[in-house]
């Protein structure tokens, strides 16, 4: 279960991160790193879910 949860926030943070850079903003921005947060957390709740 632990496996599944951490790859959802790796994968969530991800795509988080890189949704910025489809309106020119950069990797490190302040949209980006929000961005890449909310992700973190969507993907830790879809691998729980997947999980249980």
């Amino acid at each position: 279960m632990k496996q599944i949860v951490w790859i959802g926030l790796l994968v969530g943070s991800t795509i988080g991160g890189f949704i910025p850079e489809l309106w020119g903003a950069g990797l490190f921005s302040f949209s980006s790193i929000i961005l890449s947060a909310i992700g973190g957390m969507a993907g830790i709740y879809l691998g729980w879910k997947i999980a249980s």
